[in-house]
């Protein structure tokens, strides 16, 4: 037990990451009011113009994106440094836990519908005295 304990406590792995955190427990506070800033900006521009301003809207995406990069990086839950060390993020919306069981859930009932559809191809077929293979899929034929 006491040599795993020294192992670890001597593994220059964890201390790097340890410095990684810091660094990025900073970029956090920077975010922080740069996120104020762009709520701020984005409000305003809505009140006098009666519109959302598109770069803004693009930019406070990509930041609540790295935001969350960084949460996930403090939180242990990846080995993936966020920008610097690696690209900044995209526009792409993040996919929530809400929404990513919503697409299973559609994919599911979208493969059930062609497995119904394609027994029920089977049963015509069969009615009519047609023969068919009943495993669906690509054939391969000579």
């Amino acid at each position: 037990m006491r040599d795993d304990l020294k192992a670890h406590v001597t593994d220059m792995n964890v201390w790097m990451r340890l410095l990684f955190m810091l660094l990025f427990g900073v970029i956090y506070s920077v975010t922080r009011i740069v996120l104020i800033a762009v709520v701020i900006l984005q409000f305003m521009w809505v009140l006098f113009t009666g519109d959302k301003n598109r770069p803004l809207l693009s930019f406070g995406n990509q930041l609540s994106t790295f935001v969350y990069q960084i949460y996930r990086y403090l939180t242990f839950n990846t080995e993936h440094r966020p920008f610097p060390f690696s690209d900044w993020p995209g526009d792409a919306a993040l996919i929530t836990g809400e929404q990513e069981t919503a697409v299973e859930s559609s994919t599911v009932e979208k493969n059930e519908h062609k497995k119904e559809d394609f027994e029920d191809s089977i049963d015509a077929a069969s009615e009519s005295g047609i023969e068919v293979d009943e495993k669906p899929g690509p054939r391969n034929e000579p």
